[in-house]
Parts: structure tokens; C-alpha cells; sequence
């Protein structure tokens, strides 16, 4: 089956323009290298794609240069180098001219050479001095506008530390008077518990001590207590009869 015949028309499609593009370019340069070859003939070749780009081909040994030179040398044509000095000149001297309104534009806004200025002249001054005016105090009302705002965003910031700081304050205040307050509870509470400790140990005789830590620090004494036995003493009871309860006697009847 035959390959089918391509329409010779623009591919509206991008990618496949380009690719058809660089298929072409390829297959036209080796055509050109073939005939160059096979023919002994001076090809020059250039291509501009749609996007600006060359491609050229040149067959060996000649070289771009030199068939454009020969192209131009038998068909009578030539390049004529274009001649940019009025051009310059004219672009110089129209720089000068801006330049020198501007330097004339600037001494009227100043108000330096009003003499040689017309009325009319002199009442447009004065409406672009006072538009540029009302901008220039648009601006400055809106530099100061921001800076107000600042300066109330970090007033706002300060009060909100300031608060914060007070409350820490009045934080530590109350917990060292209720620390005071225990300190002296614990001061108050503590000569009645030694009171009540001293209560305890009585002392008869003797000189009672002040506080407890008298009381630890004095020498141990051993203070005798008399017992009252439910029986009688059997000592006071020899004591009272020396015979009774002698080895080897006896007690003797009257």
C-alpha cells in the first residue's frame, strides 16, 4: 500500500510544526551535500525558522563569505553598508534639546529666571505646583498615618507588658505576704508548744528552765522517787525485829 499524500499547507499545530521543521532541514542539507558532492557545485544554504533561528549550510571548500561575494559579483547587486552618522546626530541633538528644558523645567520650579516667563506660561507653572503640592502632602499624610499606627501598635504592645508585669508584681506581693503571714503564725504558735513541752517536766526546787533547748542542753540528773509497795518493806521489817531471819536462830518466846 502507497504512502498517502501530504497536503501541502501551514501545520497549525506547534509541536508538530517544529518537529516536521527539523525533519525537513535535516533531510534538505543532505540533499544539498549530495549534490554538492556528487555535481562538484558551490551551494550555499541558509534557513531562518519561524522563531528566529539560523540554520546555513556552506559546501567545502568555499565558504559563506565567499558565495555571498560571488552572488553579489554576477548578479550586479551590492550590500550597501548603511551610514549611521546623521542618525547619531540627530539623536544627539535631540538629547540636548530635552536636557536643556529639563535644566529650564527645574529653574522655574525653583523660581530661579521667572523674568523671561509669560503670563500664560507663569499660570501653568502654578497648576503643576500646586498638583505636585497636593501630592507631595498626600504622601507626607500618609508617611505620617503609618507612623501614628506604629507608634499605637507599640503603645498597645508596652501597655500589654506593662500589665503583664504588674501582675507578676502583685503575684510575688501576695505570695510574700502570705509567706509572712505563715512566719508569723509559726512564731506565735511556738511558745505555746514549749510552754505545754515544759508543763511536762516539772521542776521542784529547782529554777525552771526558759525554754525547751534549756531544757535539752541541761546534765541528767536521777531525781529518786519513793515507791509505796502494796507489801510491806521486809528491810524495815529486820530493822525492826534484828533477830528474825538470822542463820542458825531462833526467835524466842517470853
Amino acid at each position: 500500500m502507497g504512502r498517502g499524500k501530504i497536503a501541502i499547507r501551514r501545520i497549525e499545530n506547534n509541536t508538530n510544526r517544529q518537529v516536521t521543521f527539523s525533519k525537513r532541514r535535516g533531510g534538505l542539507f543532505k540533499k544539498a551535500h549530495e549534490l554538492s558532492v556528487l555535481c562538484d557545485a558551490q551551494i550555499g544554504l541558509i534557513i531562518f525558522s519561524s522563531t528566529g533561528k539560523l540554520s546555513e549550510y556552506c559546501s567545502l571548500p568555499s565558504s559563506m563569505e565567499q558565495i555571498i561575494r560571488r552572488y553579489q559579483r554576477v548578479t550586479g547587486t551590492h550590500i550597501s553598508k548603511q551610514d549611521n552618522r546623521e542618525q547619531l546626530h540627530n539623536e544627539i541633538t535631540r538629547m540636548r534639546n530635552e536636557t536643556h528644558n529639563l535644566q529650564l523645567s527645574l529653574q522655574r520650579y525653583t523660581g530661579d529666571d521667572l523674568s523671561s516667563i509669560q503670563f500664560k506660561d507663569l499660570e501653568e507653572l502654578e497648576q503643576q505646583l500646586e498638583h505636585s503640592i497636593k501630592k507631595v502632602r498626600a504622601r507626607k499624610y500618609q508617611l505620617v498615618q503609618q507612623q501614628i499606627d506604629n507608634l499605637q501598635r507599640k503603645a498597645k504592645m508596652l501597655e500589654d507588658e506593662n500589665e503583664q508585669i504588674c501582675h507578676w508584681i502583685q503575684e510575688k506581693q501576695q505570695a510574700a505576704a502570705i509567706e509572712q503571714q505563715q512566719q508569723q503564725l509559726g512564731i506565735e504558735l511556738k511558745p505555746v508548744e514549749e510552754q505545754q513541752v515544759m508543763e511536762q517536766f516539772p521542776f521542784s526546787g529547782e529554777e525552771q528552765p526558759s525554754s525547751v533547748l534549756q531544757l535539752a542542753t541541761l546534765p541528767p540528773h536521777l531525781y529518786p522517787y519513793r515507791l509505796q509497795p502494796t507489801h510491806p518493806n521486809l528491810q524495815d521489817f529486820t530493822l525492826q525485829y534484828p533477830g528474825f531471819g538470822s542463820i542458825g536462830t531462833t526467835p524466842i518466846n517470853d
